[in-house]
């Protein structure tokens, strides 16, 4: 029964290193893989780690450790050799003297613990693993401080740290019960499986601390992506307006020119050439591009047109007519602006680089077809959703430019593919909405621009 109890429990302390080695790679890590394939990796090393346990090793089981989580670290996460064993060695060092540390404190304050009974044994793994946990949590903590101020744990963080700590108290505690009480064999027992219990106590606190962290962080990403949202909105409804004053000024023109007609006919030149320096300079006489017929989207191309002429890429587009005509401006704004910044960003210094864009309505279809292909050096990484993660340092500032077009793709109930092409060495996002029924699609016409700069 007693062999049957430490096998249990060396399982539970497997399955316990293996949080806690998700905790502190997760925390510190970009991964290179979903979370399945990292999870499934690194439940098979530590078997593997469990297995090589078995003889009792000394030698065998630390250098097994080092070894595997080095090869765990470097495959599984965007880590360089070097910072693989780096990491590994961390790991390892705090594993070794966590349970040195326990071993010290029975062997010198409590001379008469059975440390070699098989319930001397669990208490002993339970404690040092506790104490492993403690460490680890902490330089996660001043890791994750150290590596950007930004992204610091909130005051909660450490306060919780109290209940590691205080499962530490505790099983000095049962140490110092142990050595001046003698129990029961059943009270013996009960009081060796509660020292298992500390260790289920803190993973499912810090589990479910984990997950409200990352709710958290969800929902400031949304704030922050609705804001953008709003602005870029708000900043096209300007363009649409400024459209609107351009073709009022040109509507009054006649009028400018009988004013020119009057200060001519007094001989006033000083005060006709700031008269006409005037209306030269005026915002509203501006030249505006004919690039679709949907207001919103042409002023957004415009941009991304002029955009594209002082980075020097080419840039062409084929908009055909109400392709698009049943999707709101909001949502207009959200998914072209993303999608062309993100083709800026890949395309930008690459000599010869260009970005193609094409819009049309499928055939005998309520589903808009939405192509861009644009230049790109390197092929991107990937997330569990196939989609390309930022490749920006501050991961947690960066990234919504996707998250916003996989928004917009979703509540039209459409679909988004992404993927490279290393032999043209071009990006491509193939994106299908599925639209209301609307103004009938007229395929005669089309707008068109190409401009080379």
């Amino acid at each position: 029964m007693e062999r049957t109890i430490l096998l249990f429990f060396s399982l539970f302390s497997l399955f316990t290193e293996v949080a806690i080695l998700w905790q502190y790679t997760s925390s510190l890590f970009i991964p290179s893989c979903s979370d399945k394939i990292r999870l499934a990796s690194v439940g098979i090393s530590y078997t593997i780690l469990f297995l090589l346990s078995l003889p009792g090793q000394a030698g065998i089981n630390i250098i097994s450790f080092f070894v595997l989580n080095a090869a765990i670290l470097y495959t599984l996460f965007q880590l360089k050799l070097l910072s693989a064993f780096f990491h590994s060695a961390i790991l390892t060092t705090t594993r070794g003297i966590s349970e040195f540390t326990v071993l010290r404190i029975i062997a010198n304050f409590f001379p008469h613990f059975p440390l070699e009974s098989d319930k001397g044994l669990v208490f002993y793994e339970a404690f040092s693993t506790i104490l492993y946990f403690v460490v680890i949590y902490l330089f996660v903590y001043f890791f994750k401080i150290k590596k950007t101020d930004q992204e610091r744990y909130g005051h909660s963080e450490l306060l919780l740290m109290s209940i590691p700590v205080s499962s530490v108290f505790i099983m000095l505690t049962f140490l110092i019960f142990g050595e001046t009480s003698t129990f029961a064999p059943p009270v013996d027992f009960m009081v060796t499986m509660c020292s298992v219990f500390p260790i289920m106590t803190n993973l499912f606190v810090f589990a479910f601390s984990q997950y409200n962290q990352r709710k958290s962080r969800e929902f400031t990403e949304l704030q922050l992506l609705l804001q953008k949202e709003a602005y870029s909105a708000e900043y096209y409804e300007m363009l649409l307006s400024q459209s609107e004053n351009q073709s009022i000024l040109i509507h009054d023109i006649n009028k400018h020119l009988q004013s020119i007609k009057l200060l001519n006919e007094k001989g006033d030149r000083e005060k006709i050439n700031s008269y006409i320096r005037q209306l030269i300079e005026a915002s509203d006489l501006k030249e505006a591009f004919k690039i679709c017929d949907n207001e919103m989207l042409n002023a957004i191309l415009c941009r991304y047109q002029r955009l594209c002429g002082h980075k020097n890429i080419f840039f062409h587009a084929d908009i055909r007519s109400g392709a698009i005509q049943t999707i709101c401006q909001h949502d207009l704004t959200s998914l072209f602006c993303n999608l062309l910044d993100n083709a800026i960003e890949s395309a930008e210094n690459i000599p010869g680089s260009f970005i193609e864009l094409t819009v049309r309505k499928k055939d005998k279809s309520s589903f808009a077809v939405i192509v861009m292909i644009n230049s790109c050096q390197n092929a991107p990484l990937y997330d569990k959703d196939g989609l390309p993660v930022s490749h920006k340092a501050n991961k947690a500032r960066h990234g919504f430019g996707i998250k916003s077009i996989q928004k917009v793709v979703k509540q039209y109930r459409g679909n988004l593919q992404m993927y490279y092409d290393s032999g043209s060495g071009t990006f491509h996002t193939v994106i299908t909405l599925k639209q209301t029924q609307g103004k009938p699609f007229l395929p005669s016409e089309s707008y068109q621009a190409s401009v080379k700069f």
